[in-house]
């Protein structure tokens, strides 16, 4: 149990340099990008690391750097990202029953009666065009 409060006192740890990168980085309106401002040892950030661009970039995960500093024995309670798929998705795939895929081919649908249901328009004639 101890192993678990340590690791909660890390995440919020970890949650306020998160929120500290984000807040205080410099953003830089030529390049089209945001750098950090400062060291975040916890986050694996450098000074001046780009943490944000438009193009052709993966921004930084908070996911990740939980895991990295997740210990081997604490159980995962936590649902996977959504990117990864999450619990719905699990239950949409795996869990659900199937409907049967093709119908029996050899059924006929019984044909209608046209003298029960609704009472047809302009007297069976339909919309007349002239």
């Amino acid at each position: 149990m101890d192993t678990f409060d340590e690791y909660r006192a890390l995440v919020e740890s970890l949650r306020g340099e998160w929120n500290d990168l984000w807040r205080c980085r410099i953003d830089d309106k030529v390049r089209a990008e945001g750098v950090a401002s400062k060291d975040y040892p916890l986050l694996s950030v450098e000074r001046g690391r780009v943490i944000m661009a438009t193009r052709d970039y993966k921004p930084l995960d908070f996911e990740e750097v939980l895991q990295s500093h997740k210990p081997r024995g604490l159980v995962d309670g936590v649902p996977p990202s959504p990117a990864v798929g999450g619990w719905g998705k699990f239950i949409r795939t795996k869990l659900r029953r199937r409907a049967p895929v093709a119908k029996e081919k050899g059924r006929e649908k019984p044909a209608r009666d046209r003298g029960s249901g609704q009472q047809l328009k302009k007297g069976g004639k339909g919309w007349l065009h002239r």
